[in-house]
This record gives structure tokens, C-alpha cells and sequence, in this order.
């Protein structure tokens, strides 16, 4: 069995992933003034936030992005060491939201869709998505191999 609870926990972390981007536009927007929220978290298919009037916009597409990787990174932060399994579930969340977050920005210009798109219809360089994207691939994907070498402390030198 432990060896499929991580395939078992693949799908509700991407629907945790999903939400916590989110949650990164609700906060932007709340902080920017916007007004009419609404967030459509499907089942199956992408996540979005709706807001009806948006008096930043900018701000509020940098949101998902932002808070969608800073908080799983905090989530890591905050759990003790010896919580060894619980730390390393939110290791590959974190990676799964560093990765997905830094894909979506980092090859979302090119079709222009989703918040890549928004941000360049808002002036935002490609330059600038795959400049931010790409350490974020980058810092997930390093999380995710540092799974294979964590040890607990009390298995050291076993």
C-alpha cells in the first residue's frame, strides 16, 4: 500500500495545487479592491478565478503564480524535521506547484492562454514569463530529487 499512496495522492494534489493558485488570485484581488470573485475549481480541467471588476488586473495575474509557489515552499518551512513522511509529502507538493506554476508561465505564452496570456495582453515581455518560469521548473524539479536522498536522521549512517 505505501508504495501507491503517493499515485493515490496525485490526484488530490493537483486539485490542492489548483487551489492554492487560486487562492493567489483571490488575494491579489481582495488586496487590489476587485470586487464579484468567483472561483471554478472543476472537477476535471483547469481552475480559474472570475472577478468582476478588477481595478489591477496585472496584479491579480501575478497572484496565482506567486502565492501558488510561495505557500507550499512556507508549508515546507513550518513542518518539523522529524515529521519525516509529512515533510516529504509536502516536498513533492511543492515541487508539483513549483513545476506546475513555472510551466504555466513558462510555455503558457505561447499559445497565450490562461494567465501567461493575460499577463502579455497586459504588457507583460514572453522574456519575462519564461525568465520567471524556468527557475521555478527548476527549483521543482530540484525538490523532487532531493526526495530520493533525504534520510531521516535516526536511518544516518545505517
Amino acid at each position: 500500500m505505501r508504495r501507491f499512496l503517493p499515485l493515490l495522492l496525485l490526484y488530490p494534489s493537483w486539485l490542492a495545487f489548483l487551489a492554492v493558485h487560486e487562492l493567489g488570485h483571490v488575494l491579489h484581488a481582495l488586496w487590489s479592491g476587485a470586487t464579484g470573485i468567483r472561483v471554478d475549481l472543476p472537477l476535471f480541467g483547469f481552475s480559474r478565478t472570475n472577478i468582476a471588476s478588477n481595478p489591477s488586473p496585472l496584479f491579480v495575474a501575478w497572484g496565482g503564480v506567486i502565492w501558488g509557489t510561495l505557500l507550499p515552499l512556507l508549508l515546507l518551512l513550518v513542518i518539523p524535521r522529524r515529521w519525516f513522511t509529512t515533510r516529504r509529502y509536502c516536498q513533492a507538493f511543492a515541487g508539483l506547484c513549483l513545476i506546475g506554476n513555472g510551466a504555466y508561465l513558462g510555455i503558457g505564452w505561447i499559445d497565450r492562454v490562461g494567465d501567461a496570456g493575460d499577463l502579455m495582453r497586459r504588457g507583460t515581455s514572453h522574456w519575462v514569463l519564461v525568465s520567471a518560469g524556468l527557475p521555478m521548473v527548476t527549483l521543482g524539479l530540484w525538490q523532487w530529487h532531493r526526495l530520493e536522498t533525504t534520510v531521516p536522521s535516526h536511518q544516518e549512517g545505517l
